[in-house]
């Protein structure tokens, strides 16, 4: 990875902000891939495979907090760390981010903030009882969580 510390994918529909975004993020190391809203988000990020998102809320087509929202109903997705990055505190009560940084930010609160998330524990939201990524849930018939193929069938 010669020195990357990760990929980030920026959302947001100011092109000035993605690349200032960009450039103090890739001064750090991180690889930056970017996108000018949210429904161009959900269609780059299962090709793209970023450690971090980061989104505005104001945006034409999808918002960032419908975004967010999409990302976590995705298990693909789920735990991707996100981070809302916007003006007004406009996104600042979503429930689907892991972070909130008001614009106008510095520079250094949005490294540290993108490297808080890219080191925490994956996100483990309200699935306490549920399947790992990418795994539906058991049907509650009785059978052991991962049975010898065919050996399980439901006693009644």
């Amino acid at each position: 990875m010669s020195g990357v510390s990760g990929r980030v994918l920026v959302v947001d529909d100011n092109k000035v902000i993605r690349q200032l975004i960009r450039v103090n993020l890739e001064l750090e190391g991180f690889e930056v891939v970017t996108a000018a809203d949210g429904a161009e988000c959900l269609d780059v990020v299962h090709r793209v495979r970023p450690d971090v998102v980061t989104l505005d809320v104001v945006m034409p087509r999808l918002d960032g907090i419908k975004t967010a929202q999409r990302l976590r109903e995705d298990p693909r997705t789920r735990h991707l760390p996100v981070a809302i990055i916007s003006a007004g505190g406009e996104g600042e009560g979503a429930p689907a981010a892991d972070a909130f940084l008001a614009k106008p930010f510095e520079p250094a609160e949005l490294v540290r903030v993108v490297r808080q998330l890219l080191h925490r524990e994956p996100r483990q939201r309200r699935q306490a009882g549920g399947a790992d990524a990418g795994e539906e849930p058991s049907a509650g018939d009785g059978c052991p969580e991962r049975p010898a193929a065919g050996s399980c069938r439901p006693r009644g």
